[in-house]
């Protein structure tokens, strides 16, 4: 029996056929997300659409867009973003601009999640990451046209175009989308959020918008991307990409700036020449720039009336490094070896918004560079039913200030080997070990608040996890299920604590552990059931001195998705998905994390094929209307709170959303 083609909510798209099933060669360390474009039906926003659909990914909300993730509890620097190769960094040190907000769900072709220390070849993969590709030119002309609007006033406009000869190859996609400032279930904007807190919290009231502000739009974003692939000769290619994105006005209701722009810049060009010979399988250089420039004040905010209060925080970062890889077929042993060599600048600045006069603390970050310099190894091998894959990196990072603080050097081994047990042809059980580092970054190391104060610790370490991870997983023709449980112990992890007025970073020893768990089940050719769930819990091996709380913040309670999908005529598809959290409840009290109650809601989504080139979409997410907040209040994230109070303001999330979407192909 076939069976028919299903765009799973919680998984990639998979065909199964009800002959012999054999699994793929992939790396069990790793989910990858073929259907990321399905949710840029809902908006533009990469961390929405990945927390919907990998387990292991929480969504943290900064906005209506511009969101960040967690893989498996872990953030900011732990994980790393790379994109067609490029290390992606955010300008902003209260991630207003995540690495994950610089490119959009509807430019990308796939998502590899890594999950846990199993990367060598992006610098920084210490508890996860992200590898994206996007979408690549086609010699055939292929064009698509995209157009959405959804509550609130969002509106979007798409479009893309390939084609090309047999020698050049040329790709153009563009999209601008906005929207006005998303309501919660009780029918409260961002900016009526705030003005809520005010009202119990008097103090804060510098921080509501301005009534010329206050019903402004939440965000407008435009992205363009291009890319031209080249054969310069037989299996030699040229590839040439750039990515823009502006975002303008974007607003950020439980921070105290909103950014007045964000603009990003992502270049790279690659040569790539396969089968050299019998041996020698493929060699690829790269070299790439990405960088970001983003400004937040208070210009919105009742704060800025007064002057001194009127205030811009302005940052850029650029990353610029180069990449060497080496491919071999060694008789039955797949090798890779490669150098990997970057340099990523930092610098801040502090002024009066109207004026330009900087303030007496004039920088945030000085002119920070962060250069590193790796060599790393992967080997891949098969005994009988076991696949080996074994990979070692060595990386050389120097961190250099532009004022007078020290400057730090690291030097790190990371290395990795997981083996998986082929029990048959359709199931297969996999057992990894991993540690793998990652050095500070210029916030922890050297940054300053604008009254002057040195928050960052110039003595840091750098922090290093060792995992042991193992799973099991399975497909036939009536069900697909992984489960995967992993135990991290991590040295130490950089921490931040909360009321230290000097040097608040400081190294911790932790343990995080837990669970993740994916499941389908073909109930007949048309209905299919999906369901994840994820569990972790994180502790820190001693509490930080003068406090008692052991829990490590950001570790998300049990959550779970599951969802029916139904596929009608013409391959068009139906779904109704439930996710759910349980109540968070284990804490870092003593760092700023506050109880939040569990919650549930449910969205239904209904993807009609008018025929091969059209394509309908309407769905509801948050059906009834639920009041809710997914997101805690760890310090290392600059809130609104007032003297003395241990509320830091809570962010809810969106209210009822209706939004219907049309595609045409050709």
């Amino acid at each position: 029996m076939y069976r028919k083609i299903i765009p799973l909510s919680l998984a990639v798209v998979t065909v199964i056929q009800a002959n012999e099933i054999e699994l793929p060669k992939i790396n069990v360390q790793s989910t990858k997300i073929t259907e990321v474009s399905q949710n840029a039906q809902i908006s533009a926003d990469l961390a929405q659409a990945l927390s919907s659909s990998v387990p292991s990914i929480d969504m943290n909300r900064r906005s209506g867009i511009a969101n960040d993730i967690y893989i498996r509890g872990q953030k900011r620097d732990n994980i790393s973003v790379e994109v067609d190769g490029t290390k992606v960094c955010g300008a902003c040190p209260n991630r207003m601009d995540p690495p994950v907000s610089h490119i959009l769900a509807n430019q990308i072709d796939e998502v590899e999640v890594i999950e846990g220390p199993y990367d060598v070849e992006t610098f920084g993969t210490m508890s996860g990451g992200l590898k994206i590709t996007t979408k690549k030119p086609t010699e055939d002309v292929h064009g698509e046209a995209n157009f959405g609007v959804g509550s609130w006033g969002y509106k979007k406009i798409g479009a893309t175009l390939s084609g090309g000869t047999d020698t050049v190859r040329a790709l153009v996609s563009a999209s601008r989308e906005s929207s006005g400032q998303y309501k919660d279930g009780d029918g409260n904007t961002i900016a009526d959020q705030i003005d809520n807190y005010a009202l119990i919290n008097p103090s804060a009231a510098g921080t509501k918008f301005k009534s010329e502000f206050h019903d402004m739009d939440a965000y407008t974003k435009r992205s363009i991307m291009s890319k031209i692939y080249i054969d310069v000769a037989d299996n030699q290619e040229l590839r040439l990409s750039y990515t823009g994105n502006r975002s303008d006005d974007v607003l950020y209701g439980n921070s105290k700036m909103d950014a007045l722009y964000d603009d990003s810049n992502i270049y790279s060009v690659e040569y790539d020449i396969k089968d050299i010979n019998d041996v020698y399988k493929n060699i690829n250089l790269q070299y790439y720039h990405s960088d970001v420039d983003h400004p937040m004040a208070t210009t919105y905010r009742m704060s800025s009336n007064m002057a001194s209060m009127n205030n811009t925080s302005h940052l850029t970062t650029s990353m610029d490094g180069v990449k060497l890889k080496n491919s071999f077929d060694l008789d039955s042993y797949k090798l890779l070896v490669g150098l990997d060599a970057s340099q990523r600048n930092w610098d801040g600045n502090y002024y009066n918004t109207t004026t330009k006069i900087p303030l007496a603390q004039s920088k945030s970050i000085n002119d920070s560079t962060t250069k590193n310099a790796a060599i790393f190894t992967k080997l891949e091998k098969t005994f009988g039913s076991f696949d080996v894959t074994a990979g070692a990196r060595y990386d050389s990072t120097d961190i250099e200030n532009g004022g007078a603080l020290a400057s730090n050097s690291y030097s790190a081994l990371n290395a990795n080997i997981v083996t998986s047990y082929n029990i048959d042809n359709s199931s297969r059980a996999f057992l990894g070990f991993g540690q793998a580092s990652r050095v500070p970054d210029a916030r922890e190391l050297y940054f300053y608040s604008s009254n002057g104060t040195l928050l960052g610790t110039t003595n840091l370490e750098q922090t290093k996890n060792r995992e042991i991870d193992l799973g099991y997983e399975t497909s036939n023709d009536t069900m697909k299920f992984k489960v995967k449980t992993f135990y991290s112990i991590l040295k130490d992890y950089i921490y931040l604590k909360k009321d230290v007025a000097v040097n608040a970073f400081q190294n911790i020893d932790a343990k995080v552990y837990g669970a993740e768990l994916s499941a389908s089940y073909y109930a007949s050719d048309d209905i299919i059931v999906d369901a994840g769930l994820s569990y972790k819990v994180g502790k820190k091996d001693e509490a930080l001195a003068g406090q008692t709380d052991r829990d490590l913040a950001d570790m998300a309670p049990l959550r779970a998705n599951v969802a029916l999908n139904y596929e009608y005529a013409n391959k068009s598809v139906a779904t109704f998905e439930m996710q759910a959290s349980d109540n968070w409840n284990n804490i870092d009290s003593d760092n700023g994390e506050q109880e939040l109650g569990g919650w549930a809601i449910f969205n239904l989504k209904a993807k009609h094929a008018v025929n091969k080139n059209v394509d309908f979409t309407l769905g509801v997410n948050n059906m009834f209307d639920q009041t809710y907040a997914m997101n805690n209040s760890y310090v290392d994230l600059t809130l609104i709170t007032v003297g003395g109070a241990s509320d830091v303001m809570l962010m809810n999330e969106p209210g009822r959303y209706i939004y219907t979407n049309l595609t045409v192909k050709f």
